[in-house]
């Protein structure tokens, strides 16, 4: 059939699953919105405030459902206003598809209005991306940005069309989606189940990969088998249950101390679907220092292999594929004395806060009493700082795709408009975003995005009146010379509220924390609510930059 190009896109979606798009209208994707217009009973299209929301959002909706993300933007700052989410989902690894217009072909290169080399930006932070300047071959490549978006190590694909191949006409042909082939080395298989079957004292550290992969009933299985602990990364928190007595906690800058002394002591560190970044080694060469253990490392991606940290043995692969070959081989063993030590350590080391203010508001309580109200059934996103350190230490995770937060790049402004995405995604789930009272100044525009869909999101903000992170280490290794990092804005949140649209509440003391959450959880509607906190409070355990991983803070004086 005949089809202009804005049709084929969108009949390229529809073939490639997809069935919900976020983005803003411009010029230079009219045609695309017109054609939109006519597809309204098949494609939700969700309006944001600002681009950069949209692509979070279309973030937000990949990590939580395991689709392909979608969002689109017209040319100049419209695709420029794409750059920092799409960094974002490149960092962790997150199948999205963006979709940019740019003037006529006639008019490139000239400097024309709103043009921009989006091609040439992004090439660094995107898998792949292109420029379509024949129509015959716009339907190909959008198929091949859907495939590439999720073939091995998942990430960001954009496709840039001049606003006439939008309108130009040629044969369209629907096609099914191509199918995603992997294999594995069978001898690396039997070499790494041979060396957890000599293990003593296995300790298991999973990423993000295991969500992205399917494969978080493969990773239970795993440490059933072989009775080994689990430590996570911040982007693995929903691949085990947090609840199990077997989880250490996270691992890293911010990891617990049980899962430092299981790193130092444990015989064979077992690292799945994880890239050792810096943030979870700290210092490299300490890392390898700090466990006399062998080190097996299973990844799909080659280069992350041997790339930050030497390993002794590696499964190069799709890691559900791998786990599932190991299940099979591997004989169920009891590690008891090993467990043991774990179960000692955790009651040894646990985390906590405290004040001296009998009615101060401790994130810690605020976080418990969600998962309780939630039965740790919400999905929760973050921005990025103190309060997303202390979602992963204090909200039990216990099902897959349940978080959302900017690992590698640390967005702040990530949440909200990833909130949203999920929201959309799972309609049926309850969503919260955690933020801080800075990243909340960076995207409250989105707020606005709620109020016009009635999409019940609870803006959860800890508000300190700092920029909580970064005043820590100021505290820490800045001799307390606070620049730049007071905010002391005089936002009344409930005025805020009412003005855009949506319902408003404070959290002021420890009697508030419950009532308002259940109110918030039960009225199903956007719902912002102020939490104050005081600026004090730390994130904790703490391992300072270049320091060794086995020797984290565990206390800060005032």
């Amino acid at each position: 059939m005949i089809l202009n190009g804005s049709q084929i896109i969108l009949e390229c979606l529809l073939e490639q699953g997809a069935d919900t798009v976020f983005g803003y209208p411009g010029g230079a994707v009219l045609n695309i919105y017109d054609a939109l217009y006519g597809y309204s009973d098949k494609i939700t299209h969700i309006l944001t405030s600002h681009e950069q929301g949209a692509s979070h959002a279309a973030d937000g909706y990949a990590r939580t459902t395991g689709k392909t993300g979608v969002v689109i933007a017209t040319s100049g700052p419209g695709a420029t206003n794409l750059v920092t989410g799409l960094a974002t989902a490149y960092m962790d690894s997150i199948p999205v598809v963006a979709i940019t217009g740019n003037v006529a072909t006639s008019l490139l290169g000239l400097d024309s209005f709103q043009e921009v080399d989006i091609t040439g930006i992004t090439m660094p932070i995107t898998k792949h991306n292109c420029i379509v300047k024949d129509v015959t071959k716009l339907a190909d490549a959008i198929r091949e940005a859907f495939f590439i978006a999720n073939d091995g190590k998942k990430g960001p694909v954009l496709i840039d069309i001049p606003k006439d191949i939008t309108a130009a006409k040629c044969e369209y042909e629907p096609q099914k989606p191509k199918e995603h082939t992997y294999s594995l080395d069978e001898t690396e298989i039997t070499e790494a189940a041979e060396i957890i079957e000599k293990s003593k004292r296995p300790f298991i550290y999973a990423g993000g990969g295991i969500v992205s992969c399917g494969a978080v009933s493969d990773l239970s299985k795993l440490a059933e088998l072989i009775d080994a602990p689990v430590s996570l990364s911040l982007m693995g928190q929903c691949a085990f249950d947090n609840t199990s007595p077997r989880y250490t906690g996270m691992m890293g800058m911010h990891g617990t101390k049980t899962s430092s002394l299981a790193l130092k002591e444990c015989d064979l560190l077992i690292v799945l679907g994880s890239r050792f970044s810096d943030r979870v080694t700290c210092n490299a060469k300490s890392f390898r220092a700090a466990t006399g253990a062998k080190i097996l490392h299973i990844d799909i991606d080659p280069a992350e292999i041997n790339k930050n940290i030497e390993t002794d043995y590696k499964i190069c692969g799709n890691l559900k594929l791998a786990l599932e070959k190991l299940n099979k081989l591997l004989t169920p063993v009891r590690h008891n004395e090993w467990l043991e030590k774990i179960f000692a350590w955790k009651k040894a080391y646990p985390i906590y806060q405290t004040s001296s203010d009998k009615n101060a508001v401790l994130p810690q309580e605020v976080l418990e009493t969600l998962y309780d109200i939630t039965n740790g059934e919400a999905i929760i996103s973050t921005e990025v700082g103190q309060h997303q350190m202390w979602t992963a230490e204090f909200y039990n995770f216990r099902k897959p795709r349940s978080f959302a937060s900017s690992g590698g790049l640390g967005t702040m402004g990530y949440g909200l408009g990833a909130a949203i995405g999920c929201k959309v995604g799972n309609p049926d789930r309850v969503v919260v975003n955690c933020a801080g009272d800075g990243s909340f100044y960076m995207n409250m525009n989105e707020l606005t995005t709620l109020a016009k869909y009635r999409l019940p999101v609870i803006e959860l903000v800890f508000n300190n009146s700092v920029l909580g992170m970064v005043r820590q280490w100021q505290k820490l290794f800045y001799n307390n010379r606070f620049s730049q990092t007071t905010l002391e804005k005089p936002t009344d949140f409930e005025l805020l509220g009412k003005a855009i649209g949506i319902e408003a509440m404070t959290i002021r003391t420890k009697s508030d924390i419950r009532p308002v959450l259940e109110k918030a959880v039960a009225l199903n509607k956007p719902v912002l609510i102020n939490c104050i906190i005081g600026k004090d409070i730390n994130v904790l355990p703490m391992v300072p930059a270049g320091a060794s991983i086995a020797e984290p803070i565990l206390t800060i004086e005032s």
